[in-house]
């Protein structure tokens, strides 16, 4: 038993950091939802013919901007900072095949509002005396994920401690070319003209590209009531850029950013749980959590604009079980921010181009999930232990 239990912990351990050291957030750093991004993963302990229903809500405001890790003060003093408010919404649905092969399909309904001045009058008193701030939103579906899970011990067996493997494919259901209206002053009198164009990159509801998402997840009983969790995510998009005009037009734009690029992007967490109301199936964990996009991408080009970047958080949660229903409540805490040079900061041969990001300092991530369909009668169809647990749960 404790060779079983060493080597899971070694493979888990060293999975987490295989995933952090491959890997060079949130705002604008475009982190899209990952299914396994929210508070439930798709690979939970089902037992065969069994359903789970759920949603997972995400919510932040990014407004502090950073260059690499040193954060602009500036602009918040300032006042032009560029706001980004996210809501999304991923719906999801599980089915077991087997007590230890399971099929999801996730769906993100997303709302961003981003205001900003530079965008529209400008930062500078001299162009915004004002200091003008407008808003542009995006508002629908995100890009679809089908996903396929496997344990690689039999949960009924092996109750304290497991992996799970998981592939998948991300379809371009999101709209990756989303158009709002942008101000302009008019430089005869003043007045105000609307543009129409694409919206910012970091609030397009979806990036163009079919992409392959990799995952893994793991957890080990360390003592009574203790779990060591640890999971993570890479999605890798092998086309290089979208047919949207980061500019809204080629007119004096760079030829290496005139269009978004399609970016892959990751995320991992790794921590504990820790059962603190067993008669009442109440849980607490505490962790951290990496995510973020790499300036370049495993497959294919790197081309286009787009902004790298990574946030590390210290990841706080509550769960709580009652019949067939699940609620968790994670809110991660920015710990520490960098927004890395992109290819095209890297192409300037001074080296002194590097473009910034807009991160958030926490985000709430809500989790609502509830099980139906085939229940177990046998002890052999019942997965031993708590028929909750998950990495991270």
């Amino acid at each position: 038993m404790k060779k079983h239990f060493l080597g899971t912990a070694l493979l888990i351990g060293a999975t987490f950091l295989f995933l952090a050291a491959r890997l060079t957030a949130q705002g604008c750093v475009a982190v899209r939802q990952l299914g396994g991004c929210g508070n439930a993963s798709s690979s939970t302990l089902l037992t065969k013919g069994q359903w789970q229903a759920g949603i997972n809500y995400r919510y932040f405001r990014s407004f502090r901007h950073f260059r690499s890790d040193h954060e602009e003060t500036e602009r918040v003093e300032n006042g032009t900072e560029v706001i980004n408010i996210t809501h999304i919404a991923e719906i999801g649905l599980s089915y077991s095949l087997s007590n230890r092969f399971s099929v999801s399909v996730n769906l993100p309904v997303i709302s961003y509002d981003r205001a900003s001045l530079y965008e529209h009058y400008g930062n500078s008193t001299t162009a915004n005396p004002e200091q003008k701030r407008f808003h542009t939103k995006a508002c629908g579906i995100g890009d679809l994920r089908l996903a396929g899970s496997f344990w690689l011990f039999d949960p009924g067996h092996s109750p304290n401690h497991n992996i799970a493997l998981g592939l998948g494919i991300k379809l371009p259901t999101g709209n990756e070319n989303v158009q709002d209206e942008f101000h302009r002053r008019k430089a005869t009198d003043g007045s105000d003209s609307i543009v129409v164009r694409a919206v910012d990159q970091s609030i397009q509801l979806g990036d163009g590209g079919v992409g392959i998402n990799l995952e893994i997840q793991g957890y080990v009983s360390l003592f009574n009531r203790a779990t060591l969790y640890a999971s993570g995510s890479y999605l890798s998009n092998p086309r290089n850029t979208n047919n949207t005009l980061t500019r809204g037009t080629l007119t004096g734009v760079d030829p290496l950013i005139a269009y978004h690029s399609v970016a892959d992007q990751y995320f991992a967490r790794l921590g504990i749980n820790y059962t603190l109301w067993p008669a009442a199936n109440l849980s607490a964990s505490l962790g951290t959590r990496l995510e973020g996009v790499p300036s370049k991408d495993l497959i294919g080009k790197s081309e286009g604009f787009r902004r790298p970047g990574y946030i590390l958080a210290a990841e706080p949660g509550l769960f709580f079980q009652r019949g067939q229903a699940n609620i968790a409540l994670t809110v991660p805490l920015a710990l520490y921010r960098n927004r890395v040079k992109s290819v095209y900061d890297l192409a300037d041969p001074t080296g002194q181009r590097h473009g910034d990001a807009a991160f958030a300092d926490y985000s709430i991530n809500l989790g609502l999930a509830w099980r139906f369909g085939r229940r177990p009668h046998t002890q052999t169809d019942q997965p031993q232990g708590s028929m909750w647990k998950e990495a991270g749960h």
